[in-house]
């Protein structure tokens, strides 16, 4: 009788030890498939987010619609990157150019001029790379990378006609500490993974 008891308490032990484990397997399997899903869709943060405000308030008013012209292009060359849809980016980037080769520097002040100088050539080059390449978006985003930071240089000095958002993601270029773009709205929209990660990013400031 004292052999079948301890049998019993035997298969007992096992059962529970097999139970746990299963549990806690399943466990870590839902933890890393959350983990995954929260990497790809992040939600919207906006806890660290600072607000900036443009250097230069006292532009001609010509000056300004032509600067916030080409702060709309590069938002259309934003919104059809997050859509993947490199001929909608090319011809945004070619809106860009052409306005920038309209615009009357003339009307510059000594100062707003140097800002707009260190930014003009390079914001040209990346435009017309962007513009040359409908179907080659891989090209287009390593250059839009580039863009973005040159617009960030702009609306900081000059603004944009409207709030804008400084937007962060870690993955693209990671090696160089990841990418920026600007946005039009709190919602991350990923131009540089589109439906691949469309919410993989972070709010860092607004301009406005």
């Amino acid at each position: 009788m004292k052999q079948i008891f301890n049998v019993l308490i035997v298969i007992i032990t096992v059962a529970f030890t097999s139970c746990n484990s299963g549990d806690k397997s399943s466990k870590e399997n839902d933890m890393s498939k959350m983990n995954a899903d929260t990497t790809k869709n992040a939600l919207v943060d906006t806890t660290h987010m600072t607000e900036v405000t443009p250097a230069f308030s006292n532009l001609d008013p010509k000056l300004t619609t032509s600067l916030n012209t080409i702060v709309n292009h590069y938002l259309h060359v934003k919104n059809a990157l997050a859509s993947d849809n490199g001929s909608e980016a090319a011809s945004a980037a070619k809106g860009m150019e052409k306005v920038m080769s309209g615009l009357d520097k003339s009307l510059f002040a000594a100062d707003q001029k140097k800002a707009y100088d260190d930014i003009e050539e390079d914001l040209k080059e990346h435009a017309e790379h962007i513009g040359k390449n409908g179907d080659n978006i891989k090209h287009q985003r390593e250059h839009f990378s580039m863009m973005s930071e040159d617009v960030y240089d702009l609306v900081r000095a000059f603004g944009g006609g409207q709030a804008l958002y400084h937007d962060h993601c870690p993955m693209y270029n990671r090696d160089n500490g990841g990418a920026m773009w600007l946005s039009e709205t709190k919602e991350v929209k990923n131009p540089y993974f589109g439906s691949e990660m469309p919410r993989c990013g972070k709010v860092e400031e607004v301009i406005k």
